[in-house]
This record gives structure tokens, sequence and C-alpha cells, in this order.
């Protein structure tokens, strides 16, 4: 009798480790969860390509109250859907440009957004626990709902993704009360043959057609007159830019002054100066974490060196003990030849930059030795670079365009090669990575970065 006292415990151990290596190895269905309302809800993990954080979205006219607009995920334009909106959810008043949870889903080889409140974790469940709905479940209507799950404790919500996404026949469309989905593809212009044309209306403009001569012929003077190059960096601003500009009527670009005025919009924030208080704040909050002794930088395109000096302060804020190099280049030659000695009058010195300046005797203000030091400008062609030290920031604003749709591309593979696993790259505020679809694309308040 002691002997099955002593072995009785032992043995149920053994069961109950081997029951939940079962189980485990029973899970063949995976979920991803999310909160809407203070709910737990999920979605079949084959149709989620992704999941983000963003809040630039394109306002759409003419569309259902729950499409929030339009969105370029690395150069292809789709539709943001507002789920607790499609549920008729109270949704908190919304800030502009506000950082959302975002879950990019794939269905019918259709792409959307779509916006929750949070997103949880993967969570992977036995198929046959998936229980039929019943309306008590949830705020929507039961033939969205494909189920429901119990799993740690945590019922979930399973939605019917492809139902409530995918286009459906006419008899269903007719059958159902609510909207389809498919009808907001519509609204926003969404599918295989008009990706295009969904741009155009992101933008509240005229939609403007590839063959217009009046586009080729201004996308031709920009880059004669301009070194401007249209591609897939910068053609969305370009669209719509030329749509505004056209509105509605023939435009063309007849001298370089009005090539000037159609870029005028382009160009970032404090482009041709010094950064204000505000732009450096934005710079200062995308700057990734890193304690490492030595932090490189490549500033492409430097210019006269006002956007250097800036992020060379910036920087020596952000990693006050590290020993910082910042490779400022361009082609430019008196531009690069001057800018070390650059000096600015007292009233166009921004008040947070002073502390990193000194007085020169004709009164204006050049930069301290210890801003210097960290700088080095040289003439370069940055398609020619050489070698350069493995780069924890490249900074390339407004650069890339005026620059031929070839090199752009050897560029951005110079850049991948050159940038560390944890650095960032800085594009112009109207540039992206366009076809280059290496980079991954990260929203930092109001500033887009990319990563590897």
């Amino acid at each position: 009798m002691e002997l099955v006292a002593e072995t009785e415990p032992q043995l149920n151990t053994e069961n109950i480790a081997n029951e939940k290596k079962e189980l485990v190895a029973n899970l063949d269905f995976k979920m991803v969860s999310f909160s809407l309302a203070g709910k737990d809800y999920a979605i079949d993990i084959m149709n989620v390509k992704e999941i983000a954080k963003t809040g630039r979205f394109t306002y759409v006219p003419n569309t259902a109250h729950f499409v929030l607009g339009v969105y370029n995920l690395r150069g292809d334009i789709i539709p943001i859907i507002d789920l607790r909106l499609f549920f008729n959810i109270p949704v908190p008043e919304r800030i502009s440009n506000e950082i959302e949870d975002m879950i990019i889903v794939t269905i019918e080889d259709q792409t959307f957004g779509v916006v929750v409140d949070a997103i949880d974790k993967v969570v992977g469940i036995q198929k046959s626990s998936i229980q039929p709905p019943h309306p008590l479940f949830g705020d929507i209507n039961i033939k969205y709902i494909r189920g429901v799950v119990e799993n740690n404790d945590r019922l979930y919500i399973l939605l019917d993704i492809e139902r409530i996404f995918g286009n459906r026949s006419a008899a269903e469309e007719k059958k159902d009360d609510n909207v389809s989905l498919s009808l907001v593809q519509q609204a926003v212009g969404y599918n295989q043959e008009n990706r295009k044309r969904a741009a155009a209306k992101a933008s509240e403009q005229k939609e403007v057609k590839p063959e217009s001569q009046d586009y080729s012929f201004v996308v031709s003077s920009l880059q004669s007159m301009k070194k401007f190059y249209t591609s897939s960096v910068n053609e969305n601003w370009v669209r719509t830019r030329f749509a505004a500009m056209a509105n509605g009527g023939s435009f063309q670009i007849q001298n370089i002054e009005e090539c000037e005025e159609f870029l005028s919009d382009f160009y970032s924030p404090c482009t041709g100066r010094l950064w204000s208080s505000e732009y450096a704040d934005v710079i200062r909050k995308i700057m990734p974490e890193n304690s490492a002794k030595q932090i490189n930088v490549w500033d492409v395109g430097c210019g006269k060196g006002y956007e250097t000096y800036s992020l060379a302060c910036v920087l020596k804020e952000c990693y006050p003990e590290s020993r910082i190099r910042i490779y400022a280049h361009d082609v430019d030659l008196i531009s690069i030849s001057n800018a070390p000695m650059l000096t600015v009058p007292e009233e166009a010195l921004p008040a947070w930059m002073k502390k990193y300046t000194v007085k020169a005797v004709n009164g204006n203000y050049g930069f301290a030795q210890e801003i210097k030091d960290m700088i080095l400008f040289e003439y370069h062609d940055c398609n020619n670079n050489g070698n350069m030290p493995a780069c924890d920031v490249i900074f390339a604003r407004d650069m890339v365009s005026f620059l031929a749709e070839n090199v752009q591309d050897n560029l951005f593979e110079q850049f991948y090669d050159e940038l560390k696993g944890n650095g960032i790259l800085v594009l112009g505020e109207n540039e992206n990575c366009g076809k280059h679809s290496s980079w991954q694309e990260k929203t930092v308040g109001s500033v887009v970065i990319y990563t590897k």
C-alpha cells in the first residue's frame, strides 16, 4: 500500500505532462487577438499580412463613415477601415495624425488596413474548440462572427474576416441589411485596375491619368530644368501636386521659375536654414536608443551645412556620452568648402542652439569647436562613395529625387548595405522608399523613418 501511495502522484504528474504535450501538438489554429471597446476579438492569422502603428492616413471624400482614408504601404495604396466605426462601436475623439494600432489583412489578393483599439498577441488553439456564435457574445452582427473561443479564462470573439472584407455575390448583398466592405472598395477606387486613381482621390483632386500629355510634359520639364526625377520615390506627391496645379484644366511648365513654384511644397521643414526648436524636437524623438561609444551618421546632400549643424546639435543632446562622427557629403563644391566656416546673424540663430555657438568678431555666431569636431565635410558623389563605416543614422532629406532613377536604385542598395541593423534612414517629407520593398516603414510622431 505504501508503494502505491508513493508512485501514484508520480503517475498523475506524468499523465498531466503527457496531456499538455498532446494539447500543444493539437494546436492547429492560430489567431491574432485584439480589443474593441474592452472586449477580446480575434482573426485568423492566415489573413494577417503584418501589424503596424501609424496615423498618416489621407482622407478620401464621398466614402462610408468607417473608411478613415488610404495609406501608402511601401508604394501600395490601401484603404484604412476603422472596425469600431464599422460595427457602430463608440470611438474616442480622434486627434489629427494620432498613432493608431492597425492590422494589415489580405483577402482575395486585396489588402486593407484595419484600425482597432489595441493589438494583443498571437493565440494558438485547437480548431475543434471554436464554438458557434451567439448574439449575446458581442456588440456586432452575428453574421460577421465565425465563432467564440475560450482560452486561458478569456473569451475571444473570432471574426469572419473573409465575410467582412471579401467580395460577395449579388444575392448575398441583397440579403444583408448592412453595408459590405466590397462597396467600400468601390468607394475608394481600390482594386487591381485602378489603384492609381485611389492615390488621386486621396488628395481630393481630379484623377491624373498616366497617359496625360500635360502630366508627361511636367515630368519632363522638371527633369530637364531642375534635375528632378519622377519615380516611385516621389510619384504620389508629383501626381497630387499636378492635380492641385492643374485644378481640372490644362497645365504646363514653361520655365525654371514655374518649376520652382511647382516644387515649392516638396521640401521638408526647415530646408535651407537652421532647425527650429519644434523641428529639432521632432528629430530627437526619432533617434533610436544607442549606448555605443562611437556613433556614425551619414548626411547625404548636406548643402551649405545648415542641416548638418542642426543634426549635430540634436545628436549631441541625444547621445552625450558617445563620440559622434557625421560624414557630410555634397557635390556642390562651393557650398561644401564654405560649410566649415558657417556663421549666422543672431536673429537667424534658434534659441535652443545658442549654447552650441560662439560669437564672432563681426557679431555673427559660429558653431563651437566641439560641434565642428563632430563633422567631416567632404566633396563626394554619393553614387561613388567608396567605403563608409557602418552607419547608425542616414539622413537623406529631399536629395534622392534629384538623382536619375538608376542612381536612386543604386543609392538605396548602398543605404541598405551601410546601415546597421538597428539604424534608421530618414528621407524627405514627400519621399518614400517606393519600389524598394526591403525597407520597413515606421511613423514616429510626424516623421516616417525606415529600417531594415
